[in-house]
């Protein structure tokens, strides 16, 4: 399975409802990097995605973006592939 990687913060729900999802689809082992109180990881977030928003969500290199992204993905059959690579 590919590595996700979630740019998050504590008080999103946004964040909860992407990495419930990811759940769903067998996700259980990811690396979460809290932006909360970091203004140099929201930096480095915002340069790499340019989103200042969380979630910002990595599955292997591709940037699939934020939550609605990633029900979009969902949706349209490309996030378990995607997962899979």
């Amino acid at each position: 399975m590919a590595s996700v990687r979630i740019y998050s913060s504590d008080y999103c729900p946004y964040c909860t409802r992407a990495k419930a999802l990811l759940a769903q689809r067998g996700v259980t082992d990811y690396e979460e990097i809290v932006v909360d109180g970091n203004p140099a990881l929201r930096a480095a977030m915002t340069q790499l995605t340019g989103r200042t928003s969380v979630p910002q969500i990595f599955v292997g290199d591709t940037h699939v973006g934020g939550c609605d992204d990633l029900h979009a993905l969902d949706r349209s059959g490309g996030l378990v592939p995607l997962l899979r690579s």
